[in-house]
């Protein structure tokens, strides 16, 4: 006689975590300080001012914001503060940088949110396969997240893993 199958994978008590539901949600734009330059190197304070004061601020609301400036020129420190001033009341997230900095900060912030309690002293396997492609840092932000609490971390699938870490008894 045949013995029934065993799933232990199902058995084994192990809890994948897909690193794709971190992936940021909503839009993007990026706010280029070299639009608003006197030929495009030269930031005048009070043209500047001016501009920013004309600019239809609402075009970001509701978005995630990289605010930088794509050509070589000294923006002063202010000028970014005084840009945050204006976006802040309409942007969902700002971040001073290129837009895959933004990502990457909104991936982080996704993570830092994961509530470690459900992974107490439990075995996870962090998915490393997917449809879509998962930054390095997100494997990283994530095991500096869990290492605290669970028993390990493995990195793959639960059928075939590699151990990252196992807390010592």
């Amino acid at each position: 006689m045949s013995e029934p199958l065993i799933n232990k994978v199902a058995e084994s008590g192990l809890i994948t975590l897909d690193l794709e539901k971190f992936i940021p949600k909503g839009k993007t734009a990026v706010f280029d300080l070299k639009d608003y330059l006197f030929m495009e190197m030269i930031l005048k304070e009070k043209d500047f001012r001016e501009a920013l004061k004309n600019t239809d601020w609402e075009k970001f609301s509701g978005k995630n914001i990289a605010v930088t400036c794509s050509v070589d020129a000294i923006i002063p420190v202010w000028a970014y503060m005084l840009v945050v001033t204006y976006l802040e009341p309409v942007a969902n997230e700002i971040v001073m940088g290129t837009e895959e900095e933004l990502q990457k900060v909104l991936f982080s912030k996704n993570i830092s949110a994961l509530n470690v309690e459900e992974f107490n002293d439990k075995r996870v396997v962090i998915k490393g396969c997917g449809e879509t492609p998962i930054p390095d840092h997100a494997y990283m932000e994530v095991t500096k997240k869990l290492r605290p609490v669970v028993k390990s971390i493995m990195y793959g699938e639960p059928c075939s893993t590699v151990p990252i870490y196992k807390k010592k008894a």
